[in-house]
């Protein structure tokens, strides 16, 4: 089964959440290992972004939250494990034979 958001092709979490929020994930999060340069430059690109779109946010929380909503059976479906017995060690006392 193949999934589109707005005739683009889906193929990972990753990206469903760029196509639903029309920006890469990275814009958001960083890469690991950016330089100061970088981060400056990517955090300033996200403001200006924000500043479009005042109300990316929301639509953001929202889009996460139908996403649980939707999975929520199959994201806290969740069995205890049986604790393992422990035995307790007998102690000998006196000499071996």
């Amino acid at each position: 089964m193949r999934a589109y958001i707005n005739g683009q092709q889906a193929l990972t979490g990753n990206d469903f959440i760029e196509l639903a929020l029309g920006t890469p994930v990275e814009l958001w999060l960083g890469v690991e290992g950016e330089s100061e340069m970088e981060r400056a430059a990517r955090l300033d690109a996200a403001r200006d972004i924000l500043a479009d779109n005042p109300g990316l946010p929301e639509d953001a929380f929202r889009l996460a939250a139908t996403a649980i909503e939707e999975r929520a059976d199959d994201l806290f479906n969740v069995v205890p494990l049986a604790r393992p017995v422990t035995r307790a060690r007998r102690v000998r006392k006196g000499a071996a034979a």
